[in-house]
């Protein structure tokens, strides 16, 4: 089998690319990272996700790495006090929830695990990142000069480095084309989509009880794909659904 190496968030983008990674034939070593986030619900439902696999036959590695010293000096509202903000992306409060260096530092340890994992096989080894055509350029570091650059030092200063590339199937695609991605990977493998969706989260402010808020940048991307895609989310939000879709269509007629 082809090998792969996934950095799982528990959200919708990083769940559907390993449900296209088993689809398409990868040994997958999934990792997810603990770094104090507020919304760190997430890795709980990803957990869900991976305990479902397992039961349907999936034998999927899986590991939560605790990197939550690394960034308890961050003012992020992703990661202390600081009030999460309401709105789509193209706001520029939004930069708000930006994690120093937070995508670095995830990337060089993914390298280093799927580098570990080529020279222990022999076998070349693909890193995989559910990046695609609607990432910010409020993140910094999820823009493809600051991709190639990282790239370019993994590979000169690592030996067997030839052997570990990146794989980036969703590079062309949005957030509707994922969900669709998802649903007809579901379908190869006889996956319940609902049930996998049920099981993540996008929000970066959800209540005690794990809902969603349906107001911030996050939600407000995922809420778009689902309408566009001409589905509900299955996921529970703090208001209705009807209330969620009509409220993200009012946030998106004012950005146009």
């Amino acid at each position: 089998m082809k090998k792969a190496v996934l950095s799982l968030s528990g959200g919708m983008d990083s769940t559907s690319l390993l449900i296209h990674l088993l689809a398409n034939d990868y040994e997958v070593k999934v990792y997810s990272f603990d770094y104090g986030q507020k919304h760190r619900v997430e890795l709980e439902r990803a957990w869900r996700n991976i305990q479902y696999l397992r039961s349907q036959g999936f034998l999927i590695a899986y590991q939560v790495i605790d990197l939550k010293s690394v960034f308890n000096e961050s003012k992020s509202a992703l990661t202390s006090t600081t009030k999460v903000p309401e709105g789509h992306y193209a706001e520029e409060n939004m930069k708000a929830t930006v994690v120093e260096n937070r995508n670095a530092i995830f990337a060089s340890i993914i390298f280093s695990k799927a580098l570990s994992w080529a020279n222990e096989t022999k076998k070349d080894v693909k890193i995989c990142l559910a990046i695609h055509s609607g990432d910010h350029a409020i993140y910094p570091d999820c823009r493809p000069e600051f991709r190639d650059a990282l790239n370019h030092a993994f590979k000169i200063g690592n030996w067997n480095s030839e052997r570990v590339d990146f794989y980036l199937p969703y590079i062309e695609g949005n957030k509707k084309s994922i969900l669709e991605d998802c649903s007809d990977c579901c379908v190869r493998l006889d996956l319940d989509f609902s049930l996998i969706m049920r099981d993540t989260n996008t929000c970066y402010n959800p209540d005690e009880q794990g809902r969603s808020c349906g107001k911030c940048g996050s939600c407000v991307e995922r809420v778009e794909a689902f309408i566009h895609a001409g589905l509900q989310d299955p996921i529970t939000y703090q208001e209705p659904w009807k209330v969620i879709k009509d409220n993200v269509i009012s946030v998106l007629n004012k950005k146009n």
